[in-house]
């Protein structure tokens, strides 16, 4: 009886310990997808202009996979270019900003120049609109777009956020940056 005892004792103790290890193997995993799923990638360029627009990293990096999932050549059906998806328009205005010689359009795929004018629009728009997710939405359907939302007491009561986004596709776009930038902070501990 003490050995069946031993024995159940033993087989308890090794499925339970078999358990935790299945449960570590597989967070760590869990962990890993999604650290190939949200990635650092441009880690230097993100964190300068971050730095120089007074941004957090992780809506950068928010914007990035959202916009293009880092892939520097993506170009919308709606003709947006690069990591950030900038319009060519809005790729010419921005540059207005800076006080060097605009770059040259071939050269809106270029990571650098990319976020440096993606994450200037992103600075932009945060010193129009007083609210985050405000600004992110004029990111995505433009900052007259959101002004005259803005404007329509159906969608703002203050002037100054929207209580409601017309647009599904902007809705959707401030919901995902908003899933990407926690997924980013939980990840990489980043703000």
């Amino acid at each position: 009886m003490k050995r069946k005892i031993k024995r159940i004792a033993v087989i308890v103790t090794v499925s339970l310990m078999m358990l935790a290890i299945g449960g570590i193997v597989l967070h760590c995993a869990y962990k890993a997808y999604l650290k190939a799923a949200y990635p650092l990638k441009y880690e230097s360029i993100v964190s300068t202009y971050a730095n120089e627009y007074d941004l957090p990293p992780s809506l950068i990096y928010a914007v990035i996979h959202t916009e293009s999932h880092f892939r520097e050549d993506a170009v919308s059906h709606a003709g947006a270019k690069g990591l950030m998806q900038l319009m060519d328009e809005t790729y010419e205005w921005i540059q207005t900003k800076f006080p060097e010689e605009p770059e040259p359009p071939e050269r809106i795929f270029e990571p650098e120049i990319n976020i440096r004018c993606g994450a200037k629009v992103l600075d932009v728009l945060h010193d129009m609109f007083t609210h985050s997710d405000t600004a992110i939405a004029a990111y995505n359907a433009g900052s007259g777009t959101v002004s005259k939302w803005l404007e329509d007491t159906r969608y703002s009561a203050d002037g100054e956020t929207l209580m409601h986004i017309p647009f599904k596709e902007t809705e959707n776009y401030v919901k995902r940056v908003h899933s990407a930038r926690e997924r980013y902070q939980m990840l990489y501990g980043i703000e």
